[in-house]
């Protein structure tokens, strides 16, 4: 995350997008760096028979669709609002020269960048190899560590299980029968219908 008055000073401008909104789509030209003020950003894609994989939850101090800018490619997925929501938006060419003129942010944007790529290949490799159950599990305990949350407490999810099934390559019908069992099996618990790991 790039301190909002620092990305202020160098010319961002806030934005708000209604829920619903796209705020770029696959193949768009990569002109903008965005960070969350407020709300929640989904990143996806959808595949020739129209399934939906999720890239990416994004909410306050988190940023999305950076990876293009440093390569001068279009974006690979699309961002959708699932809430109102206000978001930063820098130009391509500011926000280069904020990152050339700061070394210590530039450091913790590559962080972030080098965590999310961590997160994919995790997800590829579960995608293509494992049961719905340890799939979910995977993506529920990075969720969790992302958080920093004490591994013996309990974590409530702030996914449905559609979102959950989209995260995995799922259908949701087999995510909640997955989570079903997971409870059974208890890998998980089940209040007033929130995941809780």
């Amino acid at each position: 995350m790039i301190d909002p008055s620092s990305l202020e000073e160098a010319g961002a401008k806030k934005t708000h997008f209604k829920k619903g909104e796209w705020i770029f789509r696959q193949g768009d030209h990569a002109l903008n760096y965005f960070q969350v003020i407020q709300g929640q950003v989904k990143m996806s894609n959808f595949s020739e028979q129209g399934q939906e994989f999720v890239q990416g939850m994004f909410t306050k101090g988190q940023s999305f669709g950076e990876p293009p800018l440093f390569v001068d490619v279009t974006y690979p997925a699309s961002a959708l609002a699932t809430t109102d929501c206000e978001v930063l938006k820098l130009g391509k060419d500011k926000f280069i020269e904020l990152l050339l003129d700061n070394p210590k942010m530039n450091l913790e944007v590559s962080k972030n960048l080098a965590k999310r790529l961590h997160y994919k290949a995790v997800m590829a490799t579960e995608i293509s190899s494992y049961d719905p159950e340890h799939r979910i599990l995977t993506l529920l305990k990075y969720l969790k560590a992302e958080m920093n949350i004490d591994p013996d407490s309990l974590f409530a999810i702030a996914l449905t299980r559609q979102q959950i099934a989209d995260m995995t390559g799922l259908r949701v019908e087999t995510a909640i029968r997955a989570i079903k069992k997971m409870e059974a099996d208890n890998l998980l618990q089940i209040k007033n219908r929130k995941i809780y790991l």
